[in-house]
């Protein structure tokens, strides 16, 4: 008899898709095969029928010598004058032959039924003919194959299994091998000789690996090196051979520790009050209480009786009642032994308490940082929500909420040029490229690209040329690119290049070469929300396919081809020449709104809403280096400065908080991070304080704007 044992189907997808739970089909029979053999007249054709194979069987003897001798297909072979199929024992085909041919369909939604499945023919699988529990209960007790008899859930017949199938389901179930004629352990056949000999098995060289130290070892040795300097790892002494009938690293809580104790400074458990004359049964006079007394102590607070019982007097000891306060009295022993101290604390001493401070430099030594206020910038009617400077540091750009792009000349505060836009402006940025003046400004749905009209002609000259030679908008640009008229003077967009009327844009920034800049959108229409526009082609893409999630700020490497991008709780690091991710960093804040690179691009610092300035070292963790909690309200922008080791970070409470941030050229050294000085830029406007800040690009200066419409200037 053939058994099917039960077969796991499982089906492993990539990492992104869910994984199926796999299917038990259980124990069914083959119908194919036939259960016995057929009775045969003679003790000799019997014989006969057991040396035959198997796929034989089923033939009659007389009409073994009429098959065909001719053969012409390799896999079978000759016995006598029959042609047998050597493969005929094996079934070599992918799929089963299974009677009921429902697939993976579950069988339960065949329980109303009174068809279990269909025929490979497509034919209804009639259900047996159910039984009672009466019918179940006497073939319980006259079957005596009933234990081993199982029901086919395919077809919903009975198969009583055989002593072989019983055997495998036993290996089964105690984790053995089904078949017995496989031996787990079989004899060792030593190939080599024990014997050491002179001349090696081979003439191959050894591999380069031999001769080059292990990185892995190398690895471990380097941080047990580290935990053998810091006193992490202490050398212990060989442990004496512990008694398995009493360990050593158990004590006994009651016994008597009067001996020693285990561990160092450690604290000897309480003893218990051993009974007096007053827990006597038959107490003397001078112990036993008045009726006065008894009154005063039934009065008094427990915790402040001189005992917690009467004294009683019995005149036998048999007529002494049992003691109710048992369990209350070993309560309170485990509550004495568990809350008293178990080793006793050494004091340091301290002589002085300020070698417990670190050692941070004076802030006189870390001069020169913004401290005063310098000038102030008036003209803006509303919130000013962005600024930037240009790369000569002559000139100041500035956007607000009133639609206007305005151009300031930082050393007087007069305002040199201003450009409605219709929409309110988040965010601009001045090119940092010397070798042309651009100005982009991010306004409602639409990017526009502003020649300032400010600074050296030449230079206006040069830039002019540039936008006049610029090519029409490609195909394949993701959004096209709209000319503007231009205007002979004074600052004027040259371009604009218009997303969906449903995307609201929140942040430029520029590449460090000036031809490329990102804008980041809140794009509500399912489109991208990071765009990549090329200025020399008039050019606009989307760099990836799918966000990592909600885009909250970008920033360029200023030294490598990457793009960090800020999420609400992540930033993720991008490799835009390899187009792959490098590294995914965890905020641990709740959201993130900024995001700031330092110069050197090994370091990075963001502001999120819950009050946090987080400091990264790329090279050290994913995790901040170093958490700043100044701010006492959300945090809405942070900048760093292009040459002095100073950043800041602009908060809703009207403040702007520099800081300074050293990163040394030593590996060994971690970077220092030092609040200097908190200054009251703005006042509180509608819930709003300071919205934006930047740093001069020469002078270590910091312009701060905010809600109250101002822009303002600190100067060291």
């Amino acid at each position: 008899m053939a058994s099917a044992l039960p077969e796991v189907a499982s089906d492993e997808e990539s990492d992104m898709s869910s994984q199926d739970s796999s299917v038990y089909s259980g124990l069914s029979e083959d119908p194919d095969t036939d259960t016995g053999t057929d009775d045969v007249g003679s003790d000799i054709e019997s014989d006969v029928v057991d040396e035959v194979p198997k796929p034989l069987r089923s033939i009659p003897l007389n009409d073994l010598n009429s098959l065909s001798t001719e053969n012409t297909d390799t896999s079978k072979r000759r016995i006598g004058d029959s042609v047998v199929d050597e493969y005929a024992d094996y079934d070599t085909s992918d799929e089963e032959d299974i009677r009921n041919t429902v697939g993976n369909i579950p069988l339960e939604w065949y329980d109303d039924l009174p068809h279990v499945g269909y025929t490979i023919d497509g034919s209804k699988l009639m259900k047996p003919i159910g039984r009672g529990e009466i019918d179940k209960f006497i073939s319980k007790v006259d079957n005596p194959d009933y234990w081993r008899t199982i029901v086919d859930r395919g077809t919903g017949e009975e198969k009583v299994l055989s002593a072989e199938e019983l055997d495998i389901v036993k290996r089964l179930f105690r984790g053995g091998i089904p078949h017995s004629s496989v031996d787990p352990f079989p004899k060792w056949l030593d190939i080599f000789t024990s014997e050491v000999e002179i001349h090696p098995l081979s003439n191959r060289p050894p591999d380069k690996r031999s001769f080059t130290p292990s990185a892995h070892e190398q690895r471990r040795v380097r941080r047990l090196v580290a935990a053998i300097r810091a006193g992490w790892l202490v050398p212990r002494d060989r442990k004496p051979v512990a008694d398995p009938l009493f360990p050593q690293n158990y004590r006994d809580l009651w016994a008597d520790e009067t001996s020693g104790v285990g561990k160092r400074n450690q604290i000897v458990a309480p003893k218990t009050r051993l009974p007096g004359h007053a827990e006597s049964y038959n107490p003397p006079e001078e112990y036993l209480f008045t009726r006065e007394e008894e009154d005063r102590w039934s009065s008094q607070d427990p915790r402040k009786r001189r005992s917690d019982f009467i004294p009683r007097k019995v005149d036998a000891l048999r007529k002494l009642v049992p003691y109710d306060r048992v369990i209350r009295d070993r309560f309170d022993r485990c509550l004495d032994l568990l809350m008293c101290p178990r080793v006793r604390k050494e004091r340091v001493a301290i002589s002085n308490p300020e070698e417990l401070l670190p050692k941070l430099p004076r802030a006189r030594d870390l001069e020169p940082f913004p401290r005063r206020l310098a000038v102030s910038y008036r003209g803006h009617r509303g919130p000013v929500l962005a600024v930037s400077t240009a790369p000569s540091g002559q000139w100041l750009a500035s956007g607000g909420r009133d639609g206007t792009v305005r151009v300031w000349e930082v050393a007087s505060g007069r305002c040199r040029h201003s450009y409605a836009t219709g929409a309110a402006v988040t965010s601009v940025e001045w090119s940092p490229s010397g070798k042309l003046s651009l100005l982009v400004a991010a306004t409602g749905n639409r990017v526009l690209i502003f020649l300032p009209g400010v600074g050296d002609s030449l230079l206006l000259q040069r830039t002019r040329s540039f936008l006049s030679a610029l090519p029409a908008s490609a195909e394949t640009s993701l959004y096209p690119w709209e000319p503007l008229a231009p205007a002979p003077v004074g600052l004027h967009p040259r371009f604009a290049v218009s997303l969906p009327a449903a995307s609201s844009l929140r942040q430029v920034v520029w590449h460090r070469q000036g031809d490329y800049f990102a804008s980041v959108s809140h794009a509500t229409s399912g489109g991208p929300s990071v765009l990549i526009h090329r200025v020399s082609r008039s050019h606009s893409q989307a760099p990836f396919s799918r966000p990592p999630g909600a885009v909250q700020a970008v920033c360029f490497h200023p030294v490598a081809s990457q793009l960090f991008v800020a999420t609400q709780r992540h930033v993720v690091i991008y490799d835009l020449a390899k187009q792959r991710l490098i590294k995914r960093l965890a905020s641990n804040c709740k959201w993130v709104s900024s995001l700031a690179v330092h110069p050197g691009g090994e370091n990075l610092i963001i502001g999120s809403y819950d009050c946090k300035l987080s400091w990264f070292d790329l090279e050290l963790s994913c995790k901040p280096y170093r958490v700043l909690r100044h701010a006492k309200r959300a945090i809405r922008a942070v900048a760093f400065h292009p040459r002095y080791p100073l950043f800041a970070s602009a908060s809703d409470d009207g403040t702007l908080t520099v800081c300074h941030g050293t990163v040394y050229n030593d590996l060994l050294s971690n970077a220092l991070v030092l609040p200097l000085r908190t200054l009251d830029a703005h006042s509180v406007t509608q819930d709003l304080g300071t919205m934006a800040t930047a740093f001069h690009p020469v002078q270590p200066w910091v312009f701060s704007a905010g809600a109250d419409g101002a822009i303002r200037l600190f100067s060291n």
